[in-house]
């Protein structure tokens, strides 16, 4: 594309109102400042403050979260894939490894000291296409694969003779692909949307590495209803279902202690010893090992980190264009960082959820990091 033609759209003040949202931020970034466009609020001064504290405590979550997703990826292959949890609790470590790497880059790009050097390249679009981008569509695979877990939590709670053969190795394996597909797969349509290339900037008096968006208007529609999907149908989606079965673990939960207590109450030591291998959930008529019902707990407390986590993306999604179009752009921008922090807490606790709950993997943890000196 021509960069004069690229200069001339985006001084348009008409363009404001057509573009994308990734249009918007490329228009953000090529012309005023980020700081000079907002009044009131948060000043200069405040807007550096706030952003260098959250992306200093996003970086230190970010570097503890590559280190326990790799040690996590490490155990769960050692300890096999036979069973179908391994392979779904595998594809999330990697998923939330892959999110803390572009999560780092990401972040860099807001520091001040990063953000206003003369560097040879838009920092704000091409971390578009690097960084924020790519991290946004594999935190909804994240999404999805958590959806999964809680899914087949419930399906052992309501069909438990059957979900060993609805949820195999060979089945979970192939709905990790099938969801990294969905999500991930829409990220490369941007890249024949928007490519890379030299554009020159007048103002600038020099010629920087920035995206290029390609006019046709066949790949225009293709983007707008990606945007559609993928920001806002996909996440929505996987949030409810995962807040659903979270609901529904948590009520099952409830009653299979209710039934315990009752037992212990009106059966004798033996009969509630011989009861224990298979409890069932009172009013449900179905039943579950305490083995399964401690993968269940595991599963509610990896979701409900979730739902907490993934509040900011859900409230920065329910604003409109205006929000971040000029008077509260600073805020917006505030409110991005917290969804990174969003997920990188999300994707850096979940060894402490294994851990204390999955007695395998602390032992293969424990094993790893040599801290059984007897075996």
């Amino acid at each position: 594309m021509d960069p004069e033609k690229v200069e001339v759209r985006a001084s348009s003040e008409n363009f404001l109102t057509t573009m994308s949202p990734l249009q918007m931020w490329t228009h953000q970034a090529k012309n005023p400042p980020l700081l000079s466009l907002e009044t009131g609020l948060l000043t200069d001064e405040q807007f550096d403050i706030i952003s260098w504290i959250l992306v200093f405590i996003i970086q230190m979550i970010n570097l503890s979260g590559l280190v326990t997703n790799i040690l996590s990826i490490i155990v769960f292959t050692r300890l096999g894939f036979s069973e179908a949890s391994n392979i779904s609790l595998t594809a999330l470590a990697i998923c939330d490894l892959s999110c803390m790497v572009f999560s780092m880059w990401a972040n860099l790009c807001y520091l001040p000291v990063f953000r206003d050097s003369r560097l040879p390249f838009n920092v704000y679009s091409v971390k578009l296409l690097t960084g924020s981008g790519l991290w946004a569509y594999i935190v909804r695979t994240a999404a999805w694969i958590t959806a999964f877990i809680s899914f087949e939590r419930c399906l052992c709670i309501l069909v438990p003779l059957k979900v060993k053969r609805l949820i195999t190795p060979r089945t979970t394996t192939i709905a990790m692909i099938v969801i990294s597909m969905l999500t991930v797969g829409p990220y490369i349509f941007m890249h024949v949307r928007f490519h890379f290339g030299w554009v020159f900037y007048p103002h600038l008096n020099a010629t920087i590495f920035d995206i290029v968006p390609v006019n046709e208007k066949n790949l225009i529609l293709g983007e707008q209803i990606i945007m559609v999907l993928c920001g806002l149908i996909q996440p929505v989606l996987a949030f409810a279902i995962v807040v659903t079965c979270t609901v529904f673990l948590i009520s099952q939960l409830k009653k299979i202690s209710s039934w315990r207590k009752s037992v212990t109450s009106t059966k004798n030591q033996k009969q509630n010893s011989e009861d224990k291998s298979a409890p069932t959930t009172a009013g449900t008529g179905t039943s579950i090992s305490q083995k399964e019902e401690r993968l269940v707990r595991m599963v509610v407390v990896i979701a409900t980190t979730f739902i907490v986590c993934f509040i900011p993306t859900c409230v920065a999604a329910m604003f409109d264009d205006s929000f971040y179009e000029g008077t509260y752009r600073r805020i917006f921008a505030i409110l991005i960082l917290i969804n990174f922090l969003g997920g990188s807490v999300s994707g850096s606790v979940n060894i402490i959820i294994y851990y204390n709950m999955a007695s395998k993997y602390r032992l293969g943890l424990r094993r790893l990091l040599r801290l059984d000196h007897e075996e």
